[in-house]
């Protein structure tokens, strides 16, 4: 099984964040708390539909992720470019997306 993460989109803004280890949404992947057995990801969509349903977040997925160099890297192309940020100018204080970090 590989690593999963949970993601979604806090509904005040729509940007993309990730559960920490806290259980509070953070905007960054690397500071998601990774789980690396079946228990651990019913954990994380018992989380999501809990905060869903609190209207917390939308758009809830648990995702796959691959710790590369102790970097948390999404396996999917859709999942690179929410972890990088927004593909254009969205809002102050936020910049477009790494190109290089999408390309991987």
């Amino acid at each position: 099984m590989s690593d999963k993460v949970l993601t979604a989109n806090r509904l005040s803004d729509g940007i993309a964040v990730w559960l920490d280890a806290n259980g509070q949404w953070v905007e960054s992947l690397q500071d998601a708390l990774a789980a690396r057995h079946a228990e651990a990801v019913a954990s994380l969509e018992a989380i999501g539909k809990r905060d869903f349903a609190a209207n917390r977040v939308v758009d809830v997925n648990v995702i796959d992720v691959a710790e590369v160099d102790g970097k948390l890297w999404p396996t999917r192309l859709r999942e690179r470019i929410r972890a990088a940020g927004p593909t254009m100018e969205y809002a102050a204080g936020y910049h477009p997306a790494d190109a290089a970090f999408i390309a991987v």
